[in-house]
């Protein structure tokens, strides 16, 4: 299948010129040896478990604004009801 998708890609000079001369070592085009190289790159175990530990704290982080909405909420109908009963006793 013929590559019809263009992907810009920012280097330094010197980075480019070191993947050109990579890819004319292996005889390929560069476009093909970047595309080779990108499809073969493998997450360390690092990475992975970094990966896990951001997703675990991103539920973490949802988990804990979902409860302090809730005890917000709570506080707020607390002073509501405070209040109503502070307006009824001045009443009497």
């Amino acid at each position: 299948m013929a590559a019809t998708e263009r992907v810009p890609v920012l280097m330094t000079p010197e980075e480019k010129t070191r993947i050109v001369n990579k890819a004319r070592r292996a005889g390929m085009k560069t476009s093909q040896f970047m595309r080779i190289a990108a499809e073969q790159y493998q997450p360390s175990e690092d990475e992975e478990a970094l990966a896990a530990m951001i997703e675990q704290m991103n539920r973490l982080t949802d988990s804990a604004s979902k409860a302090i909405d809730r005890a917000l909420d709570f506080v707020e109908r607390s002073n509501r009801r405070i209040e109503a009963m502070e307006q009824a006793a001045g009443r009497r």
